[in-house]
């Protein structure tokens, strides 16, 4: 059952894939006209034409001065209501191993990436006195889990800037919140299941079994209920809900 939304205009960072697809898809299903961006043109064209998302614009949520003009063009069609910030990318390595290089990769996609787009929209929110922005961190924002320490400190930072900007924005009818998925059934996730096949030799059975170890339902997410939670968070009911972090992961946390 879909929630009932007034006319509104969702960005989704990352939209054209996993998570931020399942995201836009419900978003736009519930009403709201949806913006998709990430790196990838030919998957973002996909997703337009299969019904997942309105519009479409690549770029690469790293770079500050191409975010900056991309929203500038975007807020020109309408007004940016809702900022989806799910683009992500992780990296897996021995902390011995995880050179300054890779930890300023981590937090230029997980964490730089949702700065730049909310220096982009929340003039214009607080200007209109409403906005939803959502960040999609993950239990790495939560807690620790070895071999992917520049990953968990960019998401634990991402979930920090959550807090702290909600904050700042309550009294201007803005909410900021965090959703935060466990492994979930996307690309990324199956990458990591490649990852470990390759390395230790298992096969895919007893390589998803040791991801989802930790999960208590014993099985990865689903990206239709990570974009539940963020439909809440988005809709009328969640209006006093903000500086909150939000955990899908089936109990692990």
């Amino acid at each position: 059952m879909t929630a009932s939304f007034a006319p509104r205009h969702a960005v989704v960072t990352g939209g054209a894939r996993g998570i931020g697809r399942a995201i836009a898809a419900r978003l736009s299903r519930d009403g709201m006209t949806v913006t998709i961006l990430g790196r990838n043109a030919e998957a973002l064209a996909q997703a337009v034409a299969e019904g997942a998302a309105h519009h479409a614009v690549p770029l690469d949520v790293t770079d500050e001065a191409a975010v900056a003009r991309a929203f500038a063009e975007i807020a020109a069609r309408a007004p940016v209501d809702i900022l989806v910030a799910n683009a992500g990318a992780a990296e897996s390595a021995p902390f011995g191993r995880s050179d300054a290089a890779l930890f300023r990769r981590m937090l230029d996609v997980n964490l730089f990436g949702a700065v730049h787009a909310a220096h982009a929209v929340l003039p214009g929110m607080t200007e209109r006195g409403f906005g939803r922005i959502v960040a999609i961190a993950s239990t790495a924002g939560q807690k620790g889990y070895p071999y992917v320490s520049a990953y968990c400190a960019a998401k634990h930072a991402v979930v920090g800037l959550v807090r702290s900007l909600a904050q700042e924005t309550a009294r201007h009818g803005i909410t900021v919140n965090a959703v935060c998925p466990g492994f979930t059934d996307t690309d990324i996730v199956g990458d990591s299941l490649e990852r470990i096949m390759a390395t230790t030799g298992r096969d895919r059975e007893a390589a998803l079994a040791s991801l989802v170890r930790h999960n208590p339902q014993g099985r990865l997410v689903r990206p239709d209920e990570v974009a539940d939670a963020v439909a809440w968070l988005c809709g009328a009911g969640a209006a006093a809900v903000t500086g909150q972090v939000v955990t899908v992961a089936g109990g692990e946390l």
